[in-house]
């Protein structure tokens, strides 16, 4: 199999296509495997015998709080696997913000098999970056306002699609997913992007798909940087 390795925003992203990444997985076990569909919103079995990886779409990745506010961990899209055996929290669940199409690998699927172990390690290394950068937001800025900007130019990097003006957001997610997210509430988190809009540093577009713009701070940095 060739693994087409790309350098993004200083990390290693596999290209590959749903197609390549079902026909490369038969390659290195030689075993024939069937997808599984998860409409957008529904949960994702965990299981401690093995990973998922995702092939199509973006899974959220979260915990919950005592108060029962999910705080979100981490986003998995192409290639990247997610599961139980990844996580040494007690309540950690993954859903489906698109619709996602995932394969399931054992544990000893993994053990026998040191080339697709390789490749999944590459995802494993960008999950890593994403949490380092997610705990460098909520630890490392003081200022809310600070926080949400940050966390949208991480979501941009992320799961962000190129357009003339800016990056829009490939996933829709609620404004009390971004405050949890950030330490906040739901409230100053609105106001916040109220007032982002206002400077024009984020519109909405038809879909209500959030768009962050070239004019908001650091936003051209990431996009050379991607």
């Amino acid at each position: 199999m060739t693994v087409t390795m790309r350098q993004e925003s200083g990390v290693f992203a596999l290209e590959m296509s749903w197609r390549e990444l079902v026909g490369s997985h038969l390659e290195l076990t030689g075993k024939l495997r069937q997808g599984r569909f998860f409409p957008r919103h529904e949960l994702l079995p965990l299981e401690g015998d093995g990973l998922w990886q995702v092939g199509q779409g973006v899974v959220q990745l979260s915990t919950a709080q005592s108060n029962g506010d999910e705080v979100l961990v981490g986003l998995a899209g192409p290639g990247m696997p997610l599961g139980m055996p990844l996580t040494g929290l007690v309540s950690y669940q993954a859903r489906a913000l698109t619709d996602v199409y995932c394969l399931w690998l054992s544990l000893a699927e993994l053990e026998r098999s040191g080339a697709l172990a390789q490749v999944l390690l590459f995802q494993l290394m960008r999950r890593l970056r994403q949490t380092e950068a997610l705990l460098a937001i909520t630890a490392g800025q003081r200022r809310v306002e600070d926080r949400l900007r940050h966390l949208l130019l991480l979501l941009a990097q992320e799961v962000g699609e190129p357009v003339p003006t800016g990056v829009r957001l490939a996933v829709r997610l609620t404004h009390q997913s971004l405050a949890n997210a950030i330490g906040t509430s739901r409230v100053t988190c609105t106001r916040l992007l109220g007032r982002f809009q206002t400077w024009g540093w984020v519109a909405w577009g038809a879909d209500r798909h959030l768009l962050v713009t070239q004019t908001m701070p650091g936003a051209r940095e990431e996009r050379r940087a991607s």
